[in-house]
């Protein structure tokens, strides 16, 4: 961890290059960023699963910051845009038990369940797995997008 700013820095004197796998064939290596891509899901969604219970707690009141989302600014380092989209997926997270287990095992990316919970109640979070499973985060975000419009249409 950096002294002055809390955050983690990794040791900058191995290189990347040397780390990115010389010598395997690309199905390897290709294995191997998958590999590490559903372990970073799955910490990504222990982040949000205690982001989700300091919110609730209300932690960040301690520092008298204003919320939730100004602390993750302030000691996280992410823009408020961020902190905010952090949170409410956190929140959303919390009442979507099909979404949040198949995220906890680092099968669904962040993307795909940042747009999924943008519209997800339980009664519709395993049709929207479904297509998280066999489509890339761009086919939720369209599909989300759709869901919304028909959404505001059918309330006018």
């Amino acid at each position: 961890m950096s002294a002055s700013s809390g955050l983690f820095v990794p040791n900058a004197s191995v290189s990347p290059i040397a780390l990115a796998g010389d010598g395997l064939c690309n199905d390897a290596l290709s294995d191997q960023i998958t590999e590490l891509s559903a372990h970073i899901q799955a910490a990504t969604c222990r982040l949000l699963q205690l982001i989700a219970e300091f919110d609730a707690r209300r932690g960040w009141a301690d520092w008298g910051i204003h919320s939730c989302a100004h602390w993750l600014h302030w000691k996280c380092g992410y823009s408020m845009g961020v902190a905010r989209e952090k949170v409410r997926v956190a929140r959303a997270l919390i009442e979507l038990p099909v979404i949040s287990a198949s995220f906890e095992k680092g099968e669904v990316s962040y993307s795909k369940v940042r747009a999924m919970t943008r519209v997800a109640t339980p009664n519709n979070e395993s049709y929207l797995m479904n297509i998280a499973h066999y489509g890339t985060a761009h086919h939720l975000e369209r599909l989300v997008r759709g869901y919304r419009c028909a959404e505001r249409f059918e309330e006018n």
